[in-house]
């Protein structure tokens, strides 16, 4: 992202705002949804932009500035200098001694905001700075930053900070915290136990005005500190035919499975996964919260949760939901299931072959090889397909690993390697869903200006970890045409 932003107001000083605008909005776009892959740790909770210390630590220069003189009216004469407000500094947080209090700075600014108005104001490239879009903050919000940039950059005592302004009547302050919690490890948040507000998480959870993002960030957190009798207004929930008070119903499920262990796994089943016309977003909730509990907790044994999962075999069109976490977790007893699942595949649930061969793939039984071959010849556009994108070789290399796969989409993605998923608390989602993508539960939330340099789209719960996803794809596609448009306008160049 600091690199975007020089590349942004580089290219801005060189072609004018009217130009840059057109040359940057793919590149820009295809940068923040780089920047929302790798934007959320936490299991079942998405950033909605960087914080305000990843901010101000990826900048040159950070000041508190006050608005002196609106930006001058767009006008014909003045193409360059377009919304270039006057801003007087009233602190520094980052950056040398020119940066001094009572500075005078010229910063593009289309907002509204009255003269007088506190604005936090990032800059990149120290020799010649170029300032970010301003984000105006209230007092108390200066406050809140003094005290966050002297917290430790992780840890329980820096989480201890950031609850306090979970539900802040300050909505940017309210957000930052949500996005500090967001980016955490679900090991993080662990180490918070014994300090977590466990009455508040309760009433936030039942509180319909709690956006379904940040009631998963709660739920998260009541299943650290949660209490057996928590359990009970779990399941009322789980059991709800409310979508609202269902929402975020794979952290919900899992919050009720952290505490109510094995003894919870049958209500999962009957509700989500044995009934053939269950939804299939919750369906696919219910399995992400399984999928959880399998690699980030230990509330229910993995054997349980197979015998869990291995009822999705009973619903073809659904069971290449599940075949990558049975490699992945090494349950080669369901061998023979599979094998039949691949022989009486229709057109409806002709996605699950492929998923089939790269269980195969991974098994090291020999007896793996000899349905390998069997299957080679009864579909081999099929084997052609998995071994090209999954070499036998090297999912054998790998028993544990799941082969992810992407079905009616074509893009099957490599074998994840469970331990490298886990590496800095990032998830292990390596079963994609096979349908269209469903809609979450959960509200993208907006934060006004920090949008226009940093943002995370809502989490899918489909993306697999360590293989490209659509997002991917889509940034990738943004960054090449944003190149094109440069080579069009002559390389930037005025008059070009």
């Amino acid at each position: 992202m600091l690199l975007l932003r020089r590349v942004v107001w580089s290219v801005i000083a060189q072609i004018g705002v009217t130009r840059a605008a057109l040359l940057l909005a793919p590149i820009a776009f295809g940068g923040l949804c780089l920047a929302a892959l790798s934007a959320a740790a936490c299991p079942f909770c998405a950033a909605v932009s960087l914080t305000f210390c990843e901010e101000i630590a990826g900048a040159d220069a950070a000041v508190i500035a006050k608005l002196v003189k609106p930006a001058p009216p767009v006008s014909a004469n003045n193409p360059t200098d377009v919304g270039k407000a006057q801003f007087e500094i009233v602190e520094r947080l980052k950056g040398d001694k020119s940066l001094a209090v009572g500075k005078k700075l010229e910063v593009i600014y289309f907002g509204d905001s009255p003269v007088g108005t506190l604005m936090l104001i990032t800059g990149v490239d120290p020799a010649n700075l170029n300032w970010s879009t301003p984000i105006a903050i209230s007092p108390k919000a200066r406050d809140y930053l003094a005290k966050a940039l002297k917290l430790p950059k992780e840890g329980a005592e820096r989480l201890v900070f950031f609850q306090d302004y979970l539900e802040d009547s300050d909505e940017l302050l309210a957000r930052d915290a949500y996005d500090e919690f967001a980016k955490t490890p679900y090991a993080g948040v662990k180490e918070l136990k014994g300090h977590i507000h466990h009455d508040k998480l309760l009433a936030w959870i039942q509180d319909p005005k709690i956006a379904p993002s940040r009631r998963r960030l709660y739920l998260t957190m009541l299943a650290v500190c949660g209490q057996p009798d928590d359990s009970v207004l779990l399941e009322k929930m789980i059991r709800s035919d409310d979508r609202q008070v269902k929402s975020g119903l794979d952290a919900l499920i899992a919050a009720y499975l952290t505490l109510k262990g094995s003894d919870g796994v049958p209500l999962v089943e009957d509700l989500f996964l044995k009934k053939q016309d269950a939804d299939y977003a919750e369906t696919y909730a219910a399995i992400m919260a399984l999928r959880f509990h399998g690699q980030e907790e230990t509330a229910v044994p993995r054997a349980r949760l197979l015998e869990a999962l291995h009822f999705m075999l009973d619903r073809p069109q659904l069971a290449d939901l599940v075949i990558a976490d049975l490699a992945r977790w090494q349950d080669w007893a369901v061998m023979d299931r599979l094998v039949t699942l691949f022989k009486n595949a229709t057109d409806e649930t002709s996605w699950v072959r492929v998923p089939v061969i790269n269980y195969l793939q991974a098994c090291p039984l020999p007896k793996a090889k000899d349905y390998l071959a069997e299957l080679a010849k009864l579909d081999p556009d099929s084997m052609k397909k998995a071994t090209n994108l999954f070499p036998a070789a090297t999912a054998r290399d790998k028993s544990a690993n799941a082969p992810a796969d992407d079905k009616k989409a074509g893009s099957d993605k490599p074998p994840v390697d469970k331990d490298a998923a886990k590496k800095d608390g990032e998830k292990d989602d390596s079963a994609s869903a096979p349908r269209p993508p469903v809609k979450s539960q959960s509200a993208i939330e907006t934060r006004g200006p920090r949008l226009s340099r940093s943002a995370a789209p809502e989490q899918s719960m489909d993306k697999p970890v360590g293989a490209p996803s659509a997002l991917t794809w889509l940034a990738v596609a943004s960054c090449l045409l944003g190149a094109s448009f440069w080579a069009i306008l002559g390389g930037g160049k005025k008059g070009a």
